[in-house]
């Protein structure tokens, strides 16, 4: 008996070759895949957190709130406006300093080049024209506000995006974050209600 040590034929190489490539491609799909899913995780997250820090803020500083008056034409006029896509209100609470002074706060929804809308917000310290200002969120596809009317002679209340009652603030804001055809909606309720009329704080 004859012992014959062949080696690889050319045919068996090739053969070798070609599936050491093919699992090679597959491992650098695998690793691609698993790259952004880590990625996409991560994103998620991060928004997930500056959203939460963004409520939170907007919390604080609405059950903040304080009905200050400005003069203008030689009568007086509360801070607070009410529009679909600009809020603004006097606070004890700012964003930078805490609960030290008071400031007027004007959140607005800003229309990027994109076609996207992200929210900012800006302090102005009251009797000063001292300002800071930064952006709140990433781009969504649409952000407003809606406010929470109630006729003192009606049970139920409506939302409404446009708050033109100058003797009252409303009783709860509603936030609509808009994106990817997802309503991230957020009532904050308002704890100081003043009314003009009736003169009182509650």
């Amino acid at each position: 008996m004859r012992n014959y040590n062949k080696g690889f034929t050319l045919l068996e190489l090739i053969i070798s070759i070609t599936l050491i490539g093919l699992i090679v491609v597959i491992l650098a799909g695998a690793m691609r895949v698993s790259s952004r899913s880590i990625a996409s995780g991560e994103k998620k997250i991060e928004y997930l957190d500056r959203m939460r820090a963004t409520i939170n803020f907007i919390d604080s500083q609405i059950q903040s709130q304080i009905p200050l008056t400005y003069e203008e034409d030689g009568e007086n006029k509360y801070y607070f406006k009410g529009e679909r896509e600009l809020l603004q209100f006097s606070t004890n609470y700012s964003i930078w300093g805490g609960e030290k002074g008071y400031v007027i706060a004007t959140y607005w929804v800003q229309t990027n080049s994109n076609g996207k809308q992200e929210l900012y917000v800006s302090e102005t310290i009251v009797g000063t024209n001292f300002k800071r200002e930064t952006k709140l969120t990433e781009e969504m596809d649409t952000i407003y506000f809606e406010y929470f009317y109630k006729d003192p002679t009606e049970e139920q209340g409506t939302w409404v995006d446009n708050w033109d009652d100058e003797t009252s603030i409303p009783e709860k804001i509603l936030f609509h974050f808009v994106n990817n055809n997802i309503d991230s909606a957020v009532v904050i309720p308002v704890r100081v209600i003043y009314s003009t009329e009736k003169g009182i704080v509650e």
